[in-house]
């Protein structure tokens, strides 16, 4: 006991010292935010703030994980940046849904972040200025891409600035406290898919209702007796419902994608990035290769290409890739720049830190 009371006083001891040098941190914040207001410079720098995240995990020693490092350093950057500029943020909702999660994990909860009921809000409301960024879903490990969003780059000007990848674990949750007391479960669609062997297995007798969002289905069973949710843990929270089964989805490693939209991308890179960029090839005989042939010239790893209509013209297609580097890199730069010259549409979407699958 005499060992434990020297601990705990060692312990408060650091609190003390931490709490005096996060304060100290955070006036610090607050002068970079007078400089960057009086020279007109953005107050949220992912590449920077990335950079800042890569630091501290190479000077990482333990016995603290590298993604509790980035956890709780993200928090920090977030309370001194509200400190700064408090940025807002909107996210496709509603609260507790996983686009929320991944809102939370990039921002941090000291960001002004508001729910909205569409994809096309959230543009909308980045490209009136009324926010800073916005949050929307592009894909899913399992599901594939996202086409709305992709179709959405067609018809803004807006840039990617940043990605989060959230694991999608799904739980059973109720008011309830028995498996046997549910008759009916809500989700969304995409969820009940996950979980429908699970469901299957342990409540065949009970109905399977779709609803709009994950958080929509948790709302509905923290009201109606004898209902159950399949949601994140999240909204279990949100809703204060039990959790009567963890992780029921069919696949473990199953995650969704997130992009951060905003007026500009990440300007500053990180030194691990990402690139997005829209394309279409004319019509003929070799054009597809001859537009990807520089990519392979320049050693630049392709991560992702998809195709959609244009929507302007019967059979005209513009193609989505997510490729390896920042287009400010040397290499990156002179592949964009001969990709460009094969292309009738070209158009870079943005470079950004890449995200971490966590």
């Amino acid at each position: 006991m005499k060992r434990l009371e020297t601990l705990r006083k060692e312990i408060d001891q650091i609190d003390r010292e931490i709490l005096s040098l996060l304060n100290r941190r955070a006036e610090l914040a607050k002068e970079v935010g007078q400089i960057k207001k009086k020279e007109g410079l953005p107050f949220y720098v992912p590449g920077r703030e990335a950079k800042i995240l890569s630091k501290l995990e190479e000077l990482n020693q333990g016995p603290l994980p590298p993604e509790s490092i980035r956890a709780i350093f993200r928090e920090i950057i977030s309370a001194c940046r509200a400190l700064e500029e408090p940025t807002r943020v909107v996210f496709l909702g509603p609260q507790a849904t996983f686009t929320h999660l991944a809102a939370i994990k990039h921002f941090g909860t000291s960001s002004d972040l508001r729910p909205k009921d569409s994809i096309t809000e959230v543009f909308d409301e980045v490209e009136k200025g009324r926010v800073d960024y916005g949050v929307v879903p592009i894909e899913n490990s399992i599901e594939g891409i996202v086409n709305y969003t992709i179709d959405m780059f067609l018809d803004t000007d807006l840039k990617i600035s940043g990605e989060v990848f959230i694991p999608v674990n799904l739980h059973l949750m109720s008011k309830e406290n028995s498996l046997s007391d549910i008759r009916k479960v809500y989700s969304h669609r995409h969820a009940l898919a996950q979980a429908r062997k699970w469901l299957s297995e342990n409540l065949p007798k009970a109905d399977l209702v779709e609803v709009s969002s994950t958080s929509k289905a948790a709302e509905i069973a923290s009201s109606e007796p004898g209902s159950a949710a399949v949601a994140s843990e999240a909204a279990a929270l949100l809703y204060d419902l039990n959790i009567l089964a963890k992780n029921i989805q069919e696949l473990t490693k199953n995650f969704t994608r997130f992009l951060i939209i905003g007026k500009r991308d990440s300007d500053y890179p990180s030194g691990r990035d990402k690139t997005s960029i829209m394309f279409s090839t004319r019509h003929r005989a070799g054009a597809l290769f001859k537009a990807l042939q520089p990519f392979a010239v320049y050693d630049v790893n392709l991560t992702k290409i998809e195709s959609r209509p244009t929507k302007k013209k019967p059979w005209e297609y513009v193609f989505f890739v997510d490729l390896d580097g920042h287009r400010k890199e040397d290499r990156v730069a002179k592949a964009l720049k001969e990709l460009e010259e094969n292309c009738s549409f070209f158009k870079v979407l943005g470079s950004y830190p890449a995200g971490f699958k966590e």
